[in-house]
């Protein structure tokens, strides 16, 4: 029976050392493997045999971009002015055997880099050139925090401040700082806003001034145009009553003689109505007179009716 106890103690002895010699690493991690206290080789995420009581794991290095919070630091600017600022270090570990055996603790080691060189750089800038310039001091705090720790086998990926802080005092002279620009930049407003309304309304009134004017010059021309055509029909409508009263008295006249002729009254009679017609229609040198091939040929005896006439009065 003690043979068989011994057997399985064995057995169970064997079976617990070939398990504790298997290492399965995870991805995302790296282990740094030592043989009889000296660095061996960085296992890889997978499986791994080791030799017992030989093979030691050193330390789990994490792989992954890691982020590191820096407490807020007290910081004294070029114009001696107290501010707190704390910044967010991304990094991430690119040599695991380095990291473990370059320093003692990696992330002391960037903490304590990120601090010194923050003070470094905002201790050369003033308090306004602080506050506008985050993004210059993020970038020289990453090229020399990432110098540094180049030799622990470290990436720094970014440096970010987080805040800024200054005194109390400070604070509200800023706050009334800001109110004063922030009256100021509504004074303007308001003063732009009022010129441009100005101007639109001046541009109003100037817009309307010119259709004023173009609308009564369009009406003075039409009333031009319509005058003209009144004045055109009363003319053509007189000369047309001219042409008619003179078609008239010419017919009449020519009526005159067909009757004269008619009846047998005296040539000398006829040329004397005629002679009438003649002076009556000449009082109006609008009149045109109109006459027949009859009295044309009988302007002689109208001629010697006249002088008939003429010896009479005498």
């Amino acid at each position: 029976m003690s043979g068989k106890i011994i057997l399985i103690v064995l057995i169970l002895f064997v079976l617990i050392v070939i398990l504790s010699s298997i290492k399965i690493v995870n991805t995302g991690y790296v282990y740094i493997l030592e043989r009889f206290g000296q660095f061996f080789k960085v296992l890889e995420p997978g499986w791994h045999f080791t030799i017992p009581f030989a093979d030691f794991v050193r330390k789990k290095v994490s792989t992954k971009q890691q982020i590191l919070d820096i407490e807020p630091q007290n910081v004294i600017t070029q114009d001696n002015v107290k501010i707190s600022i704390d910044n967010v270090i991304f990094y991430k570990v690119m040599n695991a055997k380095d990291a473990v055996y370059n320093i003692e603790n990696y992330k002391s080691g960037i903490v304590y880099s990120t601090i010194t060189n923050m003070r470094n750089i905002v201790g050369n800038m003033t308090l306004d050139e602080v506050l506008s310039g985050r993004d210059k001091i993020n970038s020289e705090l990453l090229m020399v925090v990432d110098q540094i720790t180049d030799a622990y086998g470290i990436k720094i990926l970014s440096v970010e401040i987080k805040n800024i802080m200054p005194p109390a005092e400070i604070q509200q002279a800023m706050e009334k700082q800001m109110k004063a620009e922030r009256d100021k930049r509504a004074v303007i407003l308001q003063a732009e806003g009022e010129k441009q309304s100005e101007i639109a309304r001046a541009e109003g009134d100037k817009q309307a001034k010119i259709l004023g004017a173009e609308a009564e010059k369009e009406a003075n021309i039409r009333r031009a145009e319509g005058l003209k055509q009144s004045q055109l029909l009363e003319a053509e409508g007189k000369a047309k009553a001219i042409e008619a009263v003179a078609q008239a008295e010419a017919k009449a006249i020519h009526l005159v003689n067909e009757a004269i002729i008619s009846s047998g009254t005296n040539s000398t009679v006829i040329a004397l109505k005629q002679v009438e017609a003649l002076q009556d229609m000449a009082k109006n040198p609008a009149n045109k007179l109109i006459l027949p091939n009859e009295t044309l040929s009988s302007l002689g005896s109208i001629a010697a009716v006249g002088d008939l006439l003429n010896k009479n009065n005498k």
